[in-house]
């Protein structure tokens, strides 16, 4: 069971990286690759503790759903979404933000998942869903900074 770790340092409170990191609609934005849509449980707007949200999405040619729910959750710090329904066997996503000495946040994913299939699974991992899960995060991270960051900037006269 692989588990991923990705970093994006962002110019912003860990306020607004917590509440960036849980907005269905800045999610939707944030993945333009897979084309994610919300479409049950909320979909749109900040998602909170014990709530759903399924995902329709396209991952290597093949579209599919997945549902996940909030399971942990301690503003501004951390909350974790777990897959109830879906393609893997098990994950849970942690997301972690850590307010720095010069006002910006580090926010850490990490995501701890099994893919489907035993070994066969085990070997697409191996071969490319690893770094692909692993490039996914870090994109979305680079995209909520990106849109954090131009909201600071914005809002300076």
């Amino acid at each position: 069971m692989p588990i991923l770790q990705v970093e994006t340092r962002i110019r912003a409170s860990a306020q607004a990286c917590f509440d960036a990191s849980r907005n269905i609609d800045l999610h939707m934005a944030s993945t333009p690759g897979s084309n994610e849509k919300a479409i049950g449980g909320v979909t749109s707007g900040l998602i909170s503790l014990h709530e759903e949200v399924t995902w329709d999405a396209t991952h290597f040619g093949v579209r599919q759903q997945l549902t996940s729910r909030i399971t942990e959750f301690n503003p501004p710090h951390h909350f974790r979404d777990t897959m109830v329904r879906g393609i893997f066997a098990h994950f849970e996503h942690d997301h972690y933000f850590y307010e720095q000495q010069d006002g910006s946040t580090l926010m850490v994913d990490t995501f701890d998942y099994a893919s489907p299939l035993g070994a066969l699974g085990r070997l697409a991992d191996w071969l490319f869903l690893k770094n692909y899960l692993q490039r996914f995060l870090a994109q979305r991270g680079r995209l909520l900074k990106e849109h954090l960051e131009a909201l600071a900037d914005n809002s300076v006269p």
